[in-house]
């Protein structure tokens, strides 16, 4: 009886937890920013952990000005092909999702925005803004166009608005992309995003029909791996130039004062990063020949002491290089001038003080060691006819003289042979003179 019991009761609770529905899963990802090759790790990580923890969908924020379209290209192909749906989502209210990130929303199986928002103007341009040939600005454009079609296409949304976006640089409100059924549904936040999701269903990029079922789902923020937070932080230019300036500043501190390790260590460190972060921007190399220039011009300053002419212009090479160095039209993208003149002036005059200290020292007169004693003034312990001993800073040398010098007389040190001291007679030297 009693054992029948225990089975019962065990049969009972496996029937009440086979019965009672799963929670629903939603991993929440960011793309706050500039769309880069960052980017599209951090959204290549979410998919996999998404997929990893059996999660019913990805949520992607989008709160972006564009960004590099090779980059939006991967994060697209991987929208396309991730195993779990992927909601685009533009919020919170005052976000947009324009340029590269228009392409982004679109991609997705759900596409939403919140209240406040806006989307598109996605018409292609060159990083650097410089101007495009007619034939290359036909090809750009028409490629671009391309993607779009392919996306709304497959997603079901209005091809005509979404071209539109790319080839008059259309921008939409968020109630506008609603009406353009550019996007499908309105949501202040993601919880009222996912209970309106609740029973829709998609079809997937393969043509696959799913229903999402999100009752008493829960939302989970993915966090970033350390190395892509660091490399998500250093990505903003003037981050980076401050880095590669500080990182330059530690490195020239070690090789002035060889021996203190770590202004060497911590600058090279930082000068790597920073450089690094620069490596994904495109350079303009006028800017970067301009702070090599400012550079050279410190170093001239500290040798020749133009009484601050050359410290000046570096200063301002330092300057407009630092604003120039990022070769982008888009300001975001780009090194503010309060960073730039707020780098340039402290970086030139630690500089110059550093160098001037330097070069005064190399140029001073060596007080230690044997060089330094020369000039000194001895006196004689013995007679020195024409070598005996003197008494030089409290220590005995063996020294020589062209002439008879007597004891007890000053001497002044002309000269060292090994460890024997060159005198004369201190008199001889001040009638000399």
């Amino acid at each position: 009886m009693r054992t029948f019991s225990k089975t019962a009761a065990v049969s009972a609770i496996a029937a009440f937890l086979c019965a009672a529905p799963l929670r629903a899963k939603v991993i929440e990802a960011d793309i706050d920013g500039i769309v880069h090759p960052i980017t599209v790790e951090v959204v290549s990580s979410a998919i996999a952990a998404a997929e990893r923890e059996h999660a019913d969908a990805l949520l992607i924020r989008l709160s972006t000005p564009g960004g590099f379209m090779d980059a939006t290209r991967e994060i697209v192909e991987q929208v396309f092909h991730s195993p779990v749906p992927v909601i685009m989502w533009v919020g919170p209210s005052g976000a947009r999702a324009a340029s590269a990130g228009f392409f982004l929303l679109e991609s997705g199986d759900i596409a939403a925005m919140a209240p406040g928002t806006n989307t598109g103007a996605s018409h292609p341009v060159l990083s650097s803004g410089a101007p495009m040939d007619p034939v290359m600005n036909s090809k750009v454009e028409n490629d671009a166009a391309a993607l779009m079609r392919t996306i709304t296409t497959h997603r079901g949304r209005d091809e005509t608005a979404a071209e539109k976006a790319v080839r008059q640089s259309a921008s939409y409100t968020d109630s506008e992309a609603l009406d353009q059924h550019l996007i499908d549904l309105l949501a202040p936040d993601p919880a009222s995003l996912i209970r309106q999701l609740e029973g829709r269903q998609i079809t997937r990029f393969d043509g696959r029909r799913q229903t999402l079922h999100f009752s008493d789902a829960t939302v989970e923020i993915y966090q970033p791996s350390l190395r892509e937070r660091l490399m998500l932080a250093i990505a903003d230019p003037n981050i980076a130039l401050l880095l590669v300036v500080l990182g330059a500043l530690g490195i020239y501190l070690e090789f002035s004062s060889p021996g203190l390790v770590v202004p060497g260590v911590v600058g090279a460190i930082l000068a790597l990063l920073g450089l690094t972060a620069l490596s994904m921007l495109p350079i303009d190399w006028l800017g970067a020949a301009l702070m090599i220039l400012g550079l050279v011009f410190f170093v001239l300053e500290a040798k020749f002491m133009t009484h601050g002419v050359l410290a000046a212009g570096g200063a301002v090479a330092l300057a407009l290089g630092a604003v120039m160095l990022v070769d982008t039209n888009v300001p975001e993208l780009g090194v503010r001038w309060s960073t730039a003149i707020g780098l340039a002036l402290p970086f030139a005059l630690i500089t110059s003080f550093l160098l001037s200290i330097a070069v005064r020292a190399r140029n001073n007169k060596v007080i230690t060691g044997v060089e330094g004693m020369i000039g000194e003034s001895a006196v004689t312990v013995g007679e020195l006819n024409p070598s005996g001993t003197v008494l030089v800073r409290g220590e005995y040398w063996k020294a020589h003289a062209l002439e008879r010098v007597a004891a007890s007389e000053p001497v002044r040190i002309t000269g060292i042979e090994g460890l024997t001291l060159r005198v004369e007679p201190q008199i001889r030297l001040e009638q000399t003179k």
